[in-house]
């Protein structure tokens, strides 16, 4: 127990520091920033928040070190019309962009003839995967980047904002994990707090899934250790909302580009967030690293970024002590093996049947499947 307390006092120590330094503003590193965002169904947390962040960010950023690439993928509101607004605001600062809209509905993509893409579900009907229709239209945000590098435009990061409530501090904290040096950093993303929300992209520093949603997270040691602490958390894969990546891979030959696991993977009923997988195909993970920065808490409602973001401390020494014995209990109760052993047979099973083939993502693959409707997707 004493050295228990001992921990307590250490990492309470930890998140003081953090708590002052955080009140301070970031400067911004000297760097080019690719900034690329998809949009689906969101007007109302365009129009009430993230233009204005964007715009902020932007102007901190600097218009010569910016570039903003969306992707509007068929909306029924009115987030074209928001778009519209943020792409006329951009243009009065001097920001150089590209805003894609889509006509095509979720309805008409699905109403499409079968092709790559598609699985058969339980019921027997082919239908559309969610993962390589999104990985399609994220790699279509990315279109400009290989544009702009063929005229000698070039970028340092990569920054994916997610339809989430954010700071230019936030970003900016973001930018500068690990000192700039990284494969990526992602923050932590929240939709009711205190339990983050990007549960399919999240693995720690051993390839497990987050042996909780709240404080501390993680299971394995490293992980752990890392947030205890307050340092950037080395983890396998993550996305959480913001992700910034170095740019080199997404220029290269071949460019590093978002995919889903093959079709007749994915026929086993499992599926695996590109979100991952784009991590484990990125040749920067291991020489870099992949880190959260745990400083770094958005929101998809202003509700719960307001509830990570307090006025005073962001975890109290009742909550770190109860956390930290329920994380422990839940380490030694909640094997992993379990959940993960049925994943690891369906993929052995497809080796078995298609020898020429590998997935490099296993760590990213779980046993559900999902596919797109035309209200949104779902699990099948």
């Amino acid at each position: 127990m004493s050295w228990y307390m001992s921990d307590l006092v250490n990492i309470r120590s930890s998140y003081v520091l953090a708590f002052r330094l955080s009140a301070h503003d970031i400067h911004r590193r000297p760097e080019r920033i690719y900034i690329a965002s998809l949009h689906w169904n969101d007007e109302k947390i365009l129009r009430d928040y993230w233009s204005d962040s964007v715009l902020a960010l932007a102007k901190a950023i600097g218009r010569d070190n910016v570039y903003v690439s969306i992707y509007e993928s068929g909306s029924w509101d009115k987030t074209k019309d928001v778009l519209r607004d943020l792409d006329k605001s951009l243009g009065d600062i001097g920001v150089k962009r590209n805003i894609t809209f889509s006509n095509i509905t979720h309805a008409e993509e699905i109403s499409q003839m079968p092709k790559s893409g598609w699985v058969y579900t339980v019921d027997g009907k082919k239908e559309m995967r969610r993962i390589p229709y999104l990985s399609r239209i994220r790699n279509l945000s990315l279109e400009p980047l290989e544009t702009l590098a063929m005229q000698g435009q070039h970028f340092d990061k990569v920054l994916f904002l997610n339809d989430v409530i954010f700071s230019t501090n936030d970003v900016l904290r973001l930018l500068d994990t690990n000192g700039g040096d990284y494969a990526a950093a992602c923050s932590m993303d929240f939709s009711k707090a205190p339990y983050f929300y990007d549960t399919f992209a999240l693995r720690d520093s051993e390839g497990h899934e987050a042996v909780m949603q709240t404080w501390p997270y993680f299971r394995s040691r490293d992980s752990r250790h890392a947030i205890k602490q307050h340092r950037p958390i080395p983890v396998t894969s993550c996305w959480n909302g913001i992700v910034a990546m170095s740019a080199q891979p997404f220029i290269s030959n071949p460019p590093l580009r978002f995919r889903g696991i093959d079709d007749s993977l994915a026929a086993f009923h499992v599926e695996g967030s590109e979100c991952c997988l784009i991590h484990f195909d990125n040749p920067l993970s291991h020489q870099k690293g992949i880190y959260v920065n745990p400083d770094v808490r958005v929101g998809y409602n202003r509700e719960a970024y307001n509830a990570v973001h307090p006025k005073g401390r962001f975890l109290s020494s009742t909550n770190i002590f109860i956390s930290l014995w329920k994380n422990r209990l839940l380490r030694h109760t909640k094997w992993p093996s379990f959940k993960e052993g049925v994943v690891y047979r369906k993929i052995k099973e497809w080796r078995k049947q298609n020898p020429t083939l590998k997935e490099v993502g296993g760590i990213c693959i779980v046993n559900e499947m999902q596919v797109l409707r035309a209200n949104g997707w779902a699990h099948v």
